[in-house]
């Protein structure tokens, strides 16, 4: 803090919207609606990032948060939405391509904001329970539209058994997170004999899993689930615990495979749609990624050092449906639904070391003990795992899942060990 924020401090007489404490405060309300906001509308959670921005700026000390930039977890998201919207300058794409591609990382540069803010707040852990409630929300309205279709607010065209707003992968990225991140209190609690809390948290755990067993589950949930688990089982568990723990859950997972047709029917589409587009030449969910992860590799191995520019994705898919059709090669999309395909196609190895980089060091930032440093790891190993099948950073949802759980969640880390974290230093 410096010396004219501590004496707009000290003197009372100064009106409410000019105190640094109530801007502070309102900060973090927006950050709480933000969260509130997310599984449930996209209008609402840019409306509240720009509240949370303005109120931030207000109270910000330029001097210190410029400072913080030198950490790797700042500048790196910062680099690589600077790459991003350099590479428009050697873009095919028209220029509404270009800038329209540039917005997706935008959302990076909110990160060092988060950070800066929430290393001074201490109310982060009310963002992760307003999220946490309102996921619970949305999983009790899940239920509700799976015995109730017409109770959705998605157009019939498009409704989908259990979805109320948004879509089943949005939705299993949100149930998947919480159910795994509450592991950790739900051990804690039995550690410390407080059964109810530990029997409360159980059972929010399991009304997400039985929602995404017996419900609607995304198939990039059920690959991505067991690695959560398994992650959270290697750092909290010891190996006697994680044997029972596994046989339990090939148990429970059994139990949920014999009673769940909607479980069985998703697994099962795995094998089913590679042997429809293999045998059968017919366009599949898996088969389409397929062909597009192959042309990407081709579109990454003709630029490989700065790729095609910003933008470019969809003017070269639309140039390789020109040729010969084979398979299902006259698709034309501008996202091949892998992350480091996207970042390789338009920036080329320069933008996945920056990618690899960003990821690497928030990882690193969440290697300590304790719940918030858990849930923080968590929402970079799901959105690391989860990039494999889609382009989840860039996604609105699952982005804006990674900047607020990591930005909220690393504020909250350099809090507690301010020694590991002087601006400037090597260190995250």
């Amino acid at each position: 803090m410096n010396a004219g924020t501590a004496r707009s401090l000290a003197s009372p007489a100064l009106p409410a919207w000019r105190r640094p404490a109530v801007w502070a405060t309102a900060a973090d309300i927006f950050a709480i609606l933000t969260a509130l906001a997310l599984p449930w509308s996209t209008s609402l959670v840019a409306i509240f990032v720009l509240c949370w921005l303005g109120a931030a700026a207000w109270i910000l000390d330029y001097r210190v948060y410029f400072q913080s930039l030198k950490r790797p977890i700042c500048f790196l998201p910062i680099a690589l939405f600077l790459l991003a919207a350099i590479g428009t300058l050697w873009s095919d794409a028209s220029w509404a391509a270009r800038l329209y591609a540039v917005g997706p990382a935008a959302k990076l540069l909110v990160l060092p904001g988060l950070f800066y803010h929430f290393e001074r707040s201490a109310r982060g852990i009310w963002v992760f329970v307003a999220f946490l409630v309102s996921c619970t929300l949305l999983m009790v309205v899940s239920w509700i539209v799976a015995f109730d279709p017409g109770f959705t607010l998605k157009p019939q065209a498009d409704a989908y058994r259990g979805i109320f707003v948004k879509n089943y992968i949005d939705q299993s990225q949100e149930f998947v997170l919480c159910a795994v991140a509450l592991a950790y209190p739900i051990v804690l609690a039995l550690r410390e004999k407080r059964i109810w809390l530990a029997a409360l948290l159980t059972a929010v755990a399991l009304g997400f899993v039985l929602n995404m067993a017996l419900v609607v589950v995304s198939r990039t949930a059920l690959v991505t689930m067991p690695i959560m688990l398994a992650v959270f089982a290697a750092l909290h568990l010891k190996w006697r615990s994680n044997v029972v723990i596994l046989c339990a859950a090939v148990l429970l997972a059994g139990v949920a495979w014999v009673i769940s047709p909607q479980l069985r029917w998703t697994a099962t589409t795995f094998v089913r749609d590679y042997q429809i587009y293999k045998e059968l030449h017919q366009p599949t969910s898996i088969g389409l990624r397929l062909e597009y992860w192959q042309k990407s590799l081709r579109f990454f191995a003709e630029a490989p050092l700065i790729g095609h520019g910003t933008g470019s994705t969809r003017g070269l898919f639309e140039q390789a449906a020109t040729g010969p059709k084979v398979l299902v090669g006259g698709q034309v999309i501008g996202n091949p639904h892998n992350q480091t395909l996207n970042v390789a196609v338009q920036w080329g190895i320069a933008g996945v070391i920056l990618l690899y980089a960003m990821w690497w060091f928030h990882l690193q930032l969440f290697r300590g003990d304790g719940l918030v440093p858990w849930i923080g790891l968590l929402v970079v190993v799901q959105n690391v795992f989860t990039s494999l099948f889609n382009s989840h950073l860039f996604d609105f949802h699952e982005g804006w899942m990674y900047v607020l759980g990591v930005g909220v969640a690393g504020g909250m880390t350099l809090r507690r060990r301010p020694e590991a974290v002087s601006a400037g230093s090597g260190k995250p």
